[in-house]
């Protein structure tokens, strides 16, 4: 029987269709100074990771018995992808299962940055008379979407899917990637007809100058360098929001702080970070921002989705 780790976990329904499927699934957590022991002793011959396990060289060529290394979710920057391909062995990812998880959380930043849903209802529970006045008036300028521009630096599956929220919001979308010129958006909208609009792509420096909301949806760069730094937040218009569900580190941070402080920036909204699980606290802590513990792709349907569609291409690729 062919075993499979599933070392950050996977969704029942994935689990029980491996098991169907006639595979060992184990969801025992290992640490990863323990992870090249684990899988040499049980003969494992998948392992399958999310963002917390990392793959790397030493680990693949430390473990001949290893066959297929999964990502249960988009990026694989955790995962030595091409040295691992040119051992033999096969990794695999999802990347259409968690797009809409991710596009919701991404507009949940930007309503709760929008109308300061998040820094008020911090401070509500111990309000009383006077206090509930003054914050009133402290949260009186919440700005409405419509009308309003977002860019999206990274127009894949999620890109494209933030896209439809926005269009539902009434915004115009700009879009930078360089590996399309365009992409055609469908609308699916209940009791009527699905409605596409077509968007191209433009330049990235257009869409950090054009854009009032802008979000992140690309790998970290390959060099390791933040794409966005003070030069780049410099050509933003003044209180611009940012948002970051895409990679830690994407955006340098400590210039970000300086650019909330400043009021360069209007507002962040951060799903990832540089020193995960540790983010820095000046961060996360700060008044203009909105932060989540990276659980862009945490709901139970992603993880229903997730799950099934790891469990298929395994069942394809070892039988």
């Amino acid at each position: 029987m062919i075993k499979v780790l599933a070392n950050d976990g996977i969704s029942p329904e994935g689990e029980s269709a491996l098991k169907a499927a006639g595979f060992d699934i184990i969801t025992e957590n290992v640490s990863q100074d323990q992870l090249i022991d684990n899988i040499n002793s049980n003969d494992i011959a998948a392992l399958l990771v999310r963002s917390a396990t990392t793959v790397r060289e030493d680990l693949i060529n430390a473990c001949p018995g290893l066959k297929l290394i999964g990502r249960g979710g988009v990026g694989m920057d955790n995962i030595d992808v091409e040295y691992a391909r040119g051992k033999g062995i096969e990794v695999i990812n999802t990347p259409a299962s968690s797009s809409q998880s991710v596009a919701e959380l991404v507009f949940g930043h930007i309503f709760s940055l929008a109308r300061s849903i998040n820094s008020s209802n911090a401070k509500m529970p111990t309000v009383g008379d006077t206090e509930f006045k003054a914050l009133k008036k402290a949260y009186g300028k919440g700005v409405e979407l419509r009308g309003r521009q977002i860019g999206i630096i990274g127009f894949g599956r999620i890109g494209q899917s933030v896209a439809k929220y926005a269009l539902g919001c009434g915004m115009s979308v700009v879009a930078y990637d360089p590996y399309m010129d365009s992409a055609d958006i469908t609308l699916q909208i209940a009791g009527a007809d699905d409605v596409t609009v077509t968007i191209k792509t433009t330049d990235f420096d257009s869409l950090i100058a054009t854009s009032d909301v802008i979000t992140f949806h690309v790998p970290m760069p390959a060099d390791g360098k933040p794409l966005i730094n003070t030069a780049e937040m410099e050509k933003m218009k003044d209180g611009a929001i940012l948002i970051n569900a895409a990679r830690g580190g994407v955006i340098n941070e400590a210039d970000l702080i300086a650019a909330l402080d400043s009021g360069k920036i209007g507002g962040a909204g951060l799903d990832v970070f540089e020193n995960e699980p540790t983010p820095r606290m000046d961060l996360v802590g700060h008044s203009k921002v909105s932060a989540t513990p990276h659980i862009g792709a945490a709901t139970g349907e992603a993880q229903a989705r997730i799950g099934t569609e790891l469990a298929e291409k395994i069942s394809a690729f070892f039988n």
